[in-house]
Order: C-alpha cells, then sequence, then structure tokens
C-alpha cells in the first residue's frame, strides 16, 4: 500500500491490536472479537485469494445480515475487491439484471436463497464459482470452504479511492443504477460521524437495516472505525430489538419508518434507556415520542443517498425540526437553479454536492454519469433550500426525478408504471407519492383501463408483485375514465398528483 494510503485493512488491523477482546459483532447469541474478526477476514481473503480473486472484481452476495455477510465485506476490503450486495427483497429478474450489471466473479448465496442463486447459473458468464451459506446443497460449495485453511493474509496492492462496493441504486426509468464506492469516501463519511457522535469502544450499534442499504451498511463500518460494537439483525421484529438495546446496551442506531415507532410500541420500562442517538427518516410524531420516552437521546434528521456514501446532513431534530440538517464536514452542498447557478438563501432548487464523500460513478453507465457530474457537482434530483443559519430543508425530487420514499426504500413511478402497463386491461396509468402514517409514503397507481376490460385493485396489486420487487407494489389502486392532460397532450402528472394526493 502507498505512503498516505488507509482502508478498512487498517481499521481491522487497529481495532485488533486496540480493543482485541472487546466484542466487534453479536450474531444471534455468537460474539465475535475484533481480534477474532481481523484473523476471519485474513482467512476468508486468504481463500478467495487461493482462487484467483483480486483486485476489482465483484463478489456478488445475496442474503439477509449474516456473520457470514460482514466478513466477506471485510475480506472484500482486504484484497480490493468490490463488494456487490443484493437486495433480497427484488423479484427473481430484478435480482439477475443486477447480478449480471455487475458481473461478479463469485456469487454466495445467504441461507434461504440457494435455490434463487442456483435458477441464475448458465446466465451469469462472469461467475466461476458459486457459494452457499448453512445447509448444504449439491448445486454450491459451501462458503465455510474458503476459510478452512490457514495462511498468511494476502498482501495486496491497491488504490484506496478505487471501488469498494456497487449499492444498485432506484430503477431511472426502470433501469437500477450501481453507484460505485470507495473506501477513501466511506472512511471519509463515517469519519464525521464519529465525531459529532464521539463514538469510541465503548459504543454498540444496533444494525437492523439490511447491509445491502448504504445506511446499514454505514452505520455498521462505522462502529468499526470507532472501535465498537454492532448487533447484527437478520430480520427486523420489534420486540426483539426493544429486547437487545437493553440486554447489549445499545447506543446508536439508524432506521427508517415505522421501525422507531414498533421498538416504542414494543418496549418495556427502562430497556431503551441506553440509547443516546438515532437516525434515519421519520415522522415528526414519532421523532417527538421518541425524544419524550427517551429523554437521554437525541434524533438526528439527514439527507443523504447512496451516491454521497450516506449521510451529506445531519443535525439533533429539536435544533430545527422538520428541516434535514446542516452540512456535515468533507461535503461542500448549494442549492441551484437549472444553469447551476446558486439559488439565493430561502428559494428551492437542485441540492448538488462534491467532495471525497461523493461515488466513483454509475458502473458501466458513462453518459448518466458524466450527466449526473456535470459543472463540477453531483446533481442529487433531489429539491431543497437553504435557510439563514444553514438548515437544509427538503421539498421532493426533481420532476424528471420524481420518486417515493415508503419504509426506507426508493422506488421510481415509471418502474411501476412500466410493470402495470404490462397488465391486459390497463390503457394508462400514473403512479404517485401519498402520505402515509406507517411507512412515511405509500404508493398510489392511478388507473385507466382499456376499453370493455375489467380489473380489480386487488388484482393490480397482485400483477406487479410478480414483476418486481413486492415493496414496489402499489398499497392504493384507484381507477379513473382518463387522465388529464396538459398542452403538449402529455399526461399532466402535477394535476394527477393534485386530484389524488392522499391515501
Amino acid at each position: 500500500m502507498g505512503l498516505r494510503s488507509f482502508t478498512f485493512g487498517d481499521v481491522y488491523r487497529r481495532n485488533a491490536k486496540c480493543f482485541p477482546d472487546r466484542t466487534a459483532f453479536i450474531f444471534e447469541g455468537e460474539r465475535v472479537t475484533h481480534l477474532d474478526y481481523l484473523r476471519r477476514v485474513e482467512r476468508l481473503a486468504g481463500g478467495l485469494a487461493r482462487i484467483g480473486v483480486k483486485s476489482g472484481d465483484r463478489l456478488a452476495i445475496l442474503s439477509q445480515n449474516s456473520l457470514e455477510m460482514v466478513d466477506l465485506i471485510g475480506a472484500a476490503a482486504l484484497l480490493g475487491a468490490i463488494l456487490l450486495p443484493v437486495n433480497y427483497r427484488l423479484s427473481p429478474e430484478e435480482i439477475g439484471f443486477v447480478l449480471a450489471d455487475g458481473a461478479p466473479v463469485i456469487v454466495v448465496a445467504g441461507a434461504g436463497y440457494h435455490d434463487a442463486v442456483v435458477a441464475l447459473k448458465g446466465a451469469l458468464p462472469s461467475v466461476r464459482h458459486y457459494f452457499g451459506v448453512g445447509a448444504a446443497h449439491p448445486a454450491l460449495i459451501p462458503f465455510s470452504e474458503l476459510s478452512a485453511a490457514d495462511g498468511d493474509a494476502p498482501h495486496a496492492t491497491f488504490d484506496a479511492d478505487a471501488g469498494f462496493v456497487i449499492i444498485h441504486t432506484a430503477a431511472v426509468g426502470g433501469r437500477a443504477r450501481g453507484a460505485l464506492l470507495s473506501q477513501t469516501g466511506m472512511l471519509t463519511a463515517q469519519s464525521s460521524l464519529v465525531e459529532t457522535w464521539r463514538l469510541d469502544e465503548r459504543d454498540v450499534n444496533l444494525g437492523v437495516l439490511p447491509l445491502f442499504h448504504v445506511a446499514g451498511l454505514g452505520l455498521m463500518l462505522t462502529m468499526q472505525q470507532a472501535g465498537g460494537a454492532s448487533v447484527i439483525v437478520a430480520k427486523f421484529d420489534a420486540a426483539q430489538a426493544a429486547r437487545d438495546i437493553a440486554a447489549e446496551k445499545v447506543t446508536v442506531m439508524s432506521e427508517f419508518a415505522p421501525m422507531l415507532g414498533g421498538i416504542l410500541d414494543q418496549a418495556q420500562p427502562g430497556q431503551l434507556s441506553s440509547l443516546r442517538a438515532v437516525t434515519g427518516l421519520d415522522a415528526p410524531a414519532t421523532i417527538e415520542r421518541f425524544e419524550s420516552e427517551c429523554p437521554n437521546a437525541t434524533f438526528w434528521v439527514t439527507f443523504g443517498q447512496s451516491e454521497t456514501s450516506g449521510l451529506a446532513t445531519l443535525s439533533p431534530y429539536r435544533d430545527r425540526p422538520k428541516s434535514a440538517g446542516r452540512p456535515l464536514f468533507w461535503r461542500s452542498i448549494a442549492v441551484v437553479d437549472g444553469a447551476d447557478r446558486p439559488k439565493a438563501t430561502g428559494q428551492v432548487g437542485e441540492i448538488v454536492v462534491r467532495g471525497p464523500t461523493v461515488f466513483k460513478g454509475y458502473w458501466n453507465l458513462e453518459a448518466d454519469t458524466a450527466f449526473t457530474f456535470r459543472n463540477g457537482w453531483h446533481h442529487t434530483g433531489d429539491m431543497g433550500h437553504f435557510d439563514a443559519d444553514g438548515y437544509l430543508w427538503y421539498a421532493g425530487r426533481a420532476p424528471e426525478k420524481e420518486l417515493i420514499k415508503t419504509g426506507g426504500e426508493n422506488v421510481y413511478p415509471a418502474e411501476v408504471e412500466n410493470a402495470i402497463r404490462q397488465h391486459p386491461s390497463i390503457a394508462d396509468v400514473v403512479v404517485i407519492g401519498v402520505p402515509d402514517p406507517q411507512w412515511s409514503e405509500a404508493i398510489k397507481a392511478v388507473c385507466v383501463l382499456q376499453p370493455s376490460k375489467v380489473a380489480t385493485a386487488g388484482e393490480i396489486i397482485e400483477f406487479v408483485g410478480g414483476l418486481i420487487a413486492r415493496y414496489k407494489r402499489p398499497k392504493i389502486v384507484v381507477f379513473v375514465d382518463k387522465l388529464p392532460t396538459g398542452a403538449s397532450g402529455d399526461v399532466d402528472r402535477p394535476a394527477v398528483k393534485s386530484a389524488h394526493g392522499q391515501a
């Protein structure tokens, strides 16, 4: 490695030296110390190197959160390989697209996803080896075999500012795009959180968010940077989360609605007393309830996306309720007009970001990357304004990038509309987001039927669930005789939102 290089491997080695016996990870009763973790990822990296994995190769994993997934993240960091975590909530066709797009050299199937991966064999020419976690499958190599042999850790040489993880973002125009993040970018991004929250080896993170999501992955890696511990959770359960917080004295967590509300509903008196910092996306009423019931804790509001290595702004909710917080260090953030000229304080424009936390670009999409990075800024597609005190206020998506945020997942209307239009009874459709007390936003489809055709809301919902991820299904379907159009003859989407913008 270079004179000025610093990677997650350096983080693991520091933790093993400074905190060898302190817990790094807890998963379903199993505890892994920092020294154990270094040894685990070194063995796994050695096994991967023996089968020819090198820096820049993609390592795909389709799995719920697990220790094997945490190990693969660490091994990829040691080798300079690129992790390709796949959202297990996607449909089989979407999973196949993400894997084909990333062109991995190995695919790891977590428990419960063996058959899904085996079904793709033959369709992924880049894949040299298929591995399975847990119970043996005749078509998969046991993942444990990669760590079976002891040996020296591989001495890989790579650029820490090269790719580390590909996070596939919501499908703009029906196509998911892989945002390539680097170790340098993520380490820089997380240093802000370590400093802001004053994290150290005594802190514990409750990892309820999936590790294929930049928020879940980012906070887990942040805790490693601080020398702390993460409770890894395969599947969120509110009552179990409350018990874990109490048992492990959890201090920090990141969440998306309705997780925090569920935890508050299920918690017994005193179970949440160790919490001191929570961040995520949630309704003001839930945030205020949390701070009332947990007076020693703070909810931190934020703005960020995969393309900014996670958080770009962060502030206590109580400092400026309903804002998105102030810019963190290592990020320059501006609000601009269509010509990238700065907007005045209080005026809404597109939020743009630059600095070392900005992603490397969209995987194999040079034109999209160039457009996003025009004029020296990353164009987020999100709208907002700054107030006189430097707080950012979110104002929705730019018209060409409108999306729906439901339960922490991003869903582009165009993708859902494309699926609905495949139904033989549908002539046209507009998909919009509407307020939802549980999920923040819900997906609503406003449909026009073909002449003499019939369909039910339930039928449309299930039809969509058979084509794309089930969380992208509309929660509400309504039928209208026609959709409003503008002077150009195109559908007037703002008019649809005005008429149907409530649940």
